[in-house]
């Protein structure tokens, strides 16, 4: 995945995060369903936002940035990290 593409898919899912709180502060959604989208939004959000990091990383290095250890890696993984 390329770089604009992360970009991309980051830009939408911030979006449809913001359209789901729009929702469900006008009462249009449930509480449940939305708290389960927007964990699995930030989750997806925060991945995008680790795989743009060590995209960058890597190419700072001067290494090749698309190579197979720079795929997402797993929610567990990536929401275990101490900010």
């Amino acid at each position: 995945m390329e770089e604009k593409e992360i970009l991309e898919r980051i830009t939408e899912y911030v979006g449809e995060e913001q359209r789901l709180r729009d929702r469900y502060q006008r009462d249009e959604l449930g509480r449940e369903e939305e708290h389960a989208r927007l964990e699995r939004l930030e989750v997806a959000l925060d991945q995008c936002w680790d795989l743009l990091r060590r995209r960058r990383a890597r190419l700072e290095a001067g290494l090749d940035p698309g190579t197979e250890d720079a795929g997402p890696r797993p929610p567990d993984e990536v929401e275990g990290y101490l900010q």
